[in-house]
Parts: structure tokens; C-alpha cells; sequence
């Protein structure tokens, strides 16, 4: 019985390394393929001929993109978007979570606001009352216009008060017993224990900043506003021929769409790829596992 049941263990866990490497590779194939076809040509590319191996190789494609002021312009707008956003998504986002995880003994309103809370997730006002709301408050054709009214994401809310509940009570009763006030006990207790879901939830914001581009689209007016992504959306779809330089139209026959596409692609999500690794230990608990072991 010992001798079959380590053999099903051994079995399963080559099959379990086979299906582990298989997405592994799932997810890597799509980032290589995207990166050869940014450094081919565009005739390679256009023509379906490249898959994980560059065609043609060309820079060109990099320089048409990176030569652009713009380009840096926006990715400034972002940076700042990043600076000011993150930190003020997470500090609603803690002092939000951490009254509502405690018991309705402890805090009455608890159920008013949860309720409230997931009702603003399931019915929103719209683009248009949104709109309105940043127009009258002065907020267009500023950086705050793509950080306030996201500030409070409430699906974090929810995560981060259930990795606050899944804390035991012996922690806070430990310490209201050595006198600590409700302050001391988030900023010293709560949060070092809860690092696993801060870390996921940074992430999420971090991406979640990262990769907006419609609100740039719709409170921004002038171009030198937009943030990353909105300014490759409207570089992508809006491409007018106008505004090439003689030098992008000599360039024609190594540039196209496809690749011009793919090289904006690896630009913008090589920050995030190069931020992941940093938090990626904590993914293993994350939100589901709690940080104390008891």
C-alpha cells in the first residue's frame, strides 16, 4: 500500500510539472512572439511570417517610437499619474477596509456600509454623470482628473477587509489589553501582518493605472495630457499621415501598423513585467492565505 501510494505521488506530480511548464510556456510564447514581431520588418510582418524568431530584423520600428517627444511627454503623465495614484488608492483603500472588518459588536454600521459598498459595484451612475462631476470641479485638463475619481476602488475594499478578518482576534484583544489605540493596532499590527495582500493590491493598482487610457481619452483635451496609453491608443487608431515626417515615410517599407503595434506593446508592459518579480512571492498567499500561522 506504502510502495503504490508513493508511485501515484511520483505520478502526479510529473504530470503536475508537465501541466505547469505547458501554461508556463503558454503565457511566454504570446510575450516572444509579440517581441519578434516588433523587430522585424513590416513586410515579414504584415505577411504572417514571423512566430518566435525575428524576420528581417530591424530596430526601426523602436526608433520610430522612441523619437517621438510625445512619447516621453505622456510617459511622464503616467509617472505622475503612478506617484500620486498608487499612494492615495492605498491609503483609502486600508482605511476603508480595516473598519469594516471588524464585528458588527464593534462597529454598528458595518453591515450599512458593506451594503453600500457592493451596491456601488453592481450599479454605476455612468460616463456621463461622471463626466459632469470632474467638469464642475475643475478637474479636466488636470492629473487629477485620472486619479480622483478611482481613488476609492471598492473591489480592493472588499479583498483587503477579508484578509483583515482572516487575522485572529487574539492579536487585537493582546493589544487593546496593552494599551494600544485602534491606530497602533493597523499601522503596527494589521498591516505587517496582511504584506502578502498589500503587495497584490499594489499590483493591482499599479496596473490598473498603468493600463487606463479612457479616461485620458475623455477628460483630457490637449494631447500633451494624455497618459501612456491613451496617447498609443490614438497613435495606433488615429494614425494620420499627415503628421509623418519625411523620414517615417522613407521608413514605410520597414515600419507597418502591425509592428508599429507590437513594438508599443513591449514598451508598455515591460515596466509591469520588470515590477512583478519584486511582488510575486507574496502571490503564493496573497488575498486567500492569512499571514499569521497559529
Amino acid at each position: 500500500m506504502i510502495g503504490n501510494d508513493s508511485s501515484s505521488r511520483k505520478i502526479f506530480a510529473v504530470f503536475n510539472y508537465i501541466f505547469l511548464c505547458a501554461s508556463a510556456l503558454l503565457c511566454i510564447f504570446p510575450i516572444i512572439h509579440i517581441a519578434a514581431v516588433s523587430l522585424s520588418s513590416g513586410t515579414a510582418a504584415n505577411a504572417g511570417l514571423v512566430k518566435l524568431i525575428p524576420v528581417g530584423f530591424t530596430v526601426e520600428t523602436y526608433k520610430e517610437v522612441l523619437s517621438r517627444p510625445q512619447y516621453y511627454q505622456s510617459y511622464v503623465v503616467t509617472l505622475k499619474r503612478l506617484i500620486l495614484g498608487v499612494p492615495l488608492n492605498m491609503t483609502l483603500t486600508v482605511m476603508a477596509a480595516y473598519p469594516i472588518s471588524k464585528s458588527k459588536k464593534q462597529f454598528r454600521s458595518r453591515e450599512f456600509y458593506v451594503v453600500f459598498l457592493i451596491i456601488s459595484i453592481l450599479f454605476s451612475g455612468g460616463i456621463i454623470p461622471l463626466y459632469v462631476t470632474v467638469y464642475k470641479t475643475g478637474l479636466i485638463d488636470t492629473i487629477w482628473a485620472l486619479i480622483i475619481p478611482g481613488a476609492s476602488p471598492v473591489f480592493n475594499i472588499i479583498l483587503l477587509q477579508n484578509a483583515f478578518k482572516q487575522l485572529p482576534n487574539e492579536i487585537e484583544e493582546a493589544s487593546i489589553i496593552d494599551g494600544a489605540s485602534q491606530w497602533t493596532i493597523l499601522w503596527r499590527m494589521f498591516l505587517p501582518l496582511s504584506k502578502p495582500a498589500l503587495a497584490t493590491l499594489v499590483l493591482f493598482c499599479i496596473v490598473g493605472h498603468w493600463n487606463s487610457w479612457f479616461d485620458g481619452m475623455i477628460y483630457m483635451n490637449r494631447a500633451e495630457n494624455y497618459p501612456l496609453q491613451t496617447y498609443l491608443q490614438t497613435v495606433v487608431v488615429e494614425r494620420d499621415i499627415r503628421n509623418l515626417r519625411i523620414q517615417d515615410l522613407q521608413n514605410m517599407s520597414d515600419i507597418s501598423e502591425r509592428n508599429n503595434k507590437a513594438a508599443q506593446i513591449f514598451i508598455t508592459m515591460l515596466p509591469i513585467l520588470l515590477v512583478y518579480p519584486f511582488l510575486q512571492k507574496y502571490f503564493a498567499k496573497g488575498i486567500i492565505l492569512g499571514s499569521v500561522k497559529g
